[in-house]
């Protein structure tokens, strides 16, 4: 058996045996090595940034003196969306051109417009969602369901388109589309997620200190389960991430069909739950629902292998 000799490549700055001179490291190549962890360092050092005002501000600790103006009625929307479009979309967008170039843009952008799915799927995200929050909220009311004013259920679609062009589109590109591919082609669906969803709520993090989170008057309860909440919500959105062929669409509107039924429909449909057990409830009921699915699809979660 015969060996091929090896070469010892040049010290960088020196010149090779050629006489021609050594390729200098790129920068880009830490990225190119490591897309996941740049994508997670990156999408919370801009949001972070992003959000120091609003937290500093009035809103939050109350160490700038500084109130944010309202825009559709929440001072969120120039307090905290520049923060969250800063983070996991604009970083995806960066770390995908670097690390896999113009065929992993192909391959990012592609998921976003995979909405020609089957219509129960739809119905999944657009009223299976709300109806299990509705039964999570029932027991932990003990039955004590108020009906929702006609307001609350004009405002409902509105709400909902907004939330999937601020909310939607400032996480979902970078969290679905760019992290969750790559995590379970490494670890798999299952263990994938598990790693994924604590990154999710660390993100959010900095918003418990302003009210976003409920601050001043939230205490350790709220982000310990809205971190639940995330882990176990997560695993249900790999379900349909996976078995919608991968559809960025149908992941984003699971996400905002959570977040609409909570801010526009909860408050007045379960009145006797306070902010803390609110977000009890809903960690409970996702875990429920990551549980059955985790059971029932044995760990897999719709996932078809790699791509």
């Amino acid at each position: 058996m015969t060996t091929t000799p090896r070469t010892t490549a040049p010290a960088a700055g020196r010149a090779a045996p050629d006489g021609a001179p050594a390729r200098r490291r790129d920068p880009l190549d830490v990225v190119r090595r490591h897309p996941l962890l740049s994508f997670v360092v990156l999408a919370n050092v801009l949001s972070w940034l992003g959000w120091t005002p609003y937290v500093l501000s009035q809103h939050g600790l109350g160490l700038w003196d500084v109130r944010f103006p309202e825009a559709l009625g929440s001072s969120q929307i120039l307090g905290v969306l520049p923060g969250a479009y800063l983070g996991p979309i604009a970083s995806a967008l960066v770390v995908t051109a670097i690390a896999d170039g113009r065929p992993g843009l192909r391959r990012w952008v592609g998921r976003m417009a995979r909405w020609r799915v089957a219509g129960r799927w739809y119905a999944l995200a657009l009223l299976g969602v709300p109806a299990a929050m509705l039964l999570t909220g029932a027991v932990f009311s003990g039955g004590r369901v108020g009906t929702p004013p006609l307001e609350a259920l004009l405002a409902y679609v509105p709400v909902l388109l907004l939330q999937v062009v601020t909310t939607g589109l400032a996480e979902e590109p970078g969290w679905r589309d760019f992290a969750l591919p790559r995590l379970q082609d490494r670890f798999g669906p299952l263990a994938g997620s598990m790693v994924l969803g604590p990154l999710w709520a660390l993100w959010h993090m900095p918003l418990f200190l302003s009210d976003w989170g409920g601050w001043p008057d939230a205490g350790w309860v709220r982000p310990v389960a809205f971190t639940v909440f995330c882990v176990a919500f997560n695993l249900v959105m790999t379900w349909v991430f996976n078995s919608t062929g991968q559809s960025l669409p149908l992941a984003v509107l699971a996400h905002v069909s959570v977040n609409t039924f909570a801010s526009v429909i909860w408050g007045t449909t379960f009145p006797t739950i306070d902010a803390d057990r609110a977000m009890v409830a809903m960690a409970t009921g996702a875990t429920v629902a990551a549980a059955v699915l985790v059971v029932r699809t044995r760990g897999r979660l719709g996932y078809p292998g790699p791509r």
